[in-house]
């Protein structure tokens, strides 16, 4: 059991004893309303002199949201991620690619002292 005269610690950067501590004044602020393309709401708020942003996250799901309610900013297109093999064949066709595929065995069997066929 311990003694009524024990010494306590405190936390470091607490206030002593529950007094408040001046944190001087707030700046004054407004809220700016936001729609994503699923009609949630969001309210950031910022300095009245803030430059406000024309779009902002929507904090419920991460889509782009603008100010105009009735206008809201699509949301961005994500590509899929592309094989090199995939980009080759927007840029071919596949009798190109047959043709390129012969001419690469031709010169192969040639370096190895093989014959045509």
């Amino acid at each position: 059991m311990t003694g009524g005269n024990s010494i306590r610690g405190m936390r470091i950067g607490s206030s002593s004893s529950g007094a408040e501590v001046d944190r001087g004044e707030a700046a004054p602020r407004q809220r700016v309303a936001y729609w994503c393309d699923k009609e949630h709401l969001t309210e950031p708020s910022f300095a009245m002199d803030a430059r406000v942003p024309e779009t902002w996250e929507c904090s419920h799901c991460g889509l782009p949201a603008g100010r105009d309610r009735e206008n809201p900013p699509s949301p961005k297109r994500n590509e899929p991620y592309k094989s090199h093999l995939a980009y080759v064949k927007e840029r071919r066709s596949d009798e190109d690619g047959m043709e390129l595929l012969d001419e690469a065995l031709r010169k192969l069997r040639q370096q190895r002292g093989r014959p045509e066929g």
